[in-house]
């Protein structure tokens, strides 16, 4: 016989199993609370108010006011 025509029967060989893990992720709703604390804090703060105040007088010059003096010391100083 010749060795062309003859071929070797095909054979099995199993390896041991090797395990593929195919992992799969779902969500999972998980609640965080955060405490928040609100401080509310009142403060004084200056605000300038401008309040002006306004006075009059008449104040004589000249002839009128020897006039104004002589009146004014006649009766003991100004009324």
């Amino acid at each position: 016989m010749s060795s062309q025509g003859f071929h070797c029967p095909t054979k099995a060989i199993y390896d041991p199993p090797r395990v593929v893990y195919r992992n799969h992720y779902h969500p999972q709703i998980v609640q965080v609370v955060h405490a928040v604390e609100v401080v509310n804090r009142h403060h004084c703060v200056p605000v300038y108010q401008h309040v002006y105040t306004c006075s009059e007088r008449d104040e004589f010059c000249g002839e009128m006011a020897n006039v104004n003096m002589a009146r004014n010391t006649r009766y003991g100083g100004r009324r």
